[in-house]
């Protein structure tokens, strides 16, 4: 086994939201980057990949655990240590030249070796030429290339890169990916290990050695997928393919182990986040399930592609379905249940009837508003003290999410209905005045 650069033991880290409370974002992580390797971070929205990636830059401590760089503990950025960030994170007013250079400034490099450095780098990601333009004279790849110029120059042994492509359109994403791979294989970089967190699953299969996956609430690893093809590989490929799969199935927590689609829906407690999905994108899939030749199932990657959906809003989708029971997931492909055949064939009063149904069986926090909404005496709630109750276990802005998607199902399958002036959560319309006159 390679030497270990980067090491954690049973690492643990909260934060505290704006009502106080301590909120969980990763434990019990354990996990090393060694010498030569690539590792990927797969994990859905929440599962804290970007608070580890922060971790290990020495950017912020854990409390519980610990962290090791080259066998000694990590208290503070280390300089063999270089992040790539999502959102570019350049300087506008600041050339191209200039941004590279800010790392080896504030390490005291001499102004001649620091500009030789910079063009030097500038160079090995295919900038060369561009030294003197501002951020806003370039596209959305060439920005991202000078942020990994920038993370190069100061000749990291280990470089973290937090969704670097996917702010960028594929092409330019793929092209990118492509010419870091083909330096790392070049060895003309001078980075000795490579962790990427991604939602993309392809370009993880793609570029890693191994792929870890990441539970959610608390964030920890609960899987890792080895990868031993060599690089580069071909997408289309049947061993590539096949690791996708794998991959997906890993992803979707909802795949029981016998490989057979589950009968039930998954169960929610009242604080549990719900998956980030809309009906009308449910709909969609489930009716994709029902296209000639399909016979209601297929394969997840496929349908991916297919939908023109990203791994990141598909994944919530197939999550919803499987709530609802109009879905399950198995050996990476989607089955439709006879609950969502009769769903799909329904006509829209029957697809509200069915999922209000299911709302009310399968989420407790739906559940929770209905029953609160019958209990006043006016129908009518604020929506403040739902989200007081999730804040109890997720952060704010998690909470407001989750109240917003349990509101979008409610109204849907005419549960209760939503005052976006007002904020006010109510039963549907002629519900409120039947059950005040029937107390009259």
């Amino acid at each position: 086994m390679a030497e270990a650069i980067v090491e954690l033991q049973d690492v643990g880290k909260s934060f505290r939201s704006a009502d106080g409370a301590a909120r969980s974002v990763l434990e019990g992580v354990d996990f090393r980057l060694a010498e030569g390797e690539i590792v990927a971070l797969l994990g859905q929205s929440g599962s804290g990949k970007s608070t580890l990636l922060r971790i290990l830059a020495g950017l912020i401590g854990v409390d519980a655990g610990s962290v090791r760089y080259r066998g000694q503990p990590l208290y503070g950025p280390a300089r063999g240590i270089a992040m790539v960030f999502q959102s570019f994170a350049l300087f506008p007013w600041l050339t191209v030249q200039q941004n590279v250079e800010l790392g080896l400034e504030a390490r005291g490099i001499e102004p001649v070796e620091r500009a030789r450095r910079a063009s030097d780098a500038i160079d090995l990601i295919g900038l060369a030429g561009f030294e003197g333009a501002l951020p806003r004279e370039l596209s959305g790849g060439m920005r991202q290339r000078v942020g990994i110029a920038r993370a190069l120059v100061v000749e990291p042994e280990v470089l973290l890169m937090d969704e670097a492509f996917s702010a960028l359109d594929v092409l330019t994403g793929e092209r990118l990916r492509d010419d870091i791979l083909h330096l790392w294989g070049g060895g003309t970089m001078p980075t000795k290990a490579m962790l990427i967190v991604s939602h993309n699953i392809e370009e993880a299969v793609l570029m890693a050695d191994r792929i870890l996956i990441f539970a959610t609430d608390p964030g920890r690893v609960r899987a890792e997928l080895p990868i031993t093809l060599p690089r580069p590989r071909d997408v289309a490929s049947l061993e590539v393919r096949a690791l996708i799969d794998e991959a997906y199935a890993l992803m979707t927590q909802s795949a029981p182990s016998t490989g057979r689609a589950a009968e039930e829906p998954a169960r929610l407690h009242l604080g549990d986040r719900l998956p980030d999905a809309d009906v009308g994108r449910m709909e969609a899939l489930l009716e994709m399930l029902v296209e000639d030749g399909r016979d209601g199932r297929a394969d997840l990657p496929q349908l991916a592609e297919e939908a023109e959906l990203t791994d990141d809003e598909l994944l919530p989708l197939t999550q919803a379905l499987a709530l609802f029971g109009f879905a399950q997931v198995a050996d990476a492909d989607l089955h439709l249940t006879e609950l969502g055949r009769s769903y799909v064939e329904g006509a829209h009063t029957l697809r509200q009837q069915l999922l209000g149904q299911q709302l009310l069986a399968h989420v407790p926090l739906a559940a929770h508003i209905r029953h609160s909404l019958e209990q006043a005496p006016s129908g009518e709630l604020p929506q403040e003290p739902f989200i007081e109750l999730l804040m109890e276990s997720l952060d704010e802005s998690t909470a407001e999410r989750v109240l917003r998607t349990a509101i979008e199902w409610g109204r849907y399958g005419e549960v209760f209905e939503y005052d976006l002036r007002t904020g006010l959560i109510h039963l549907p319309a002629g519900e409120g005045e039947e059950e005040m006159a029937e107390t009259d």
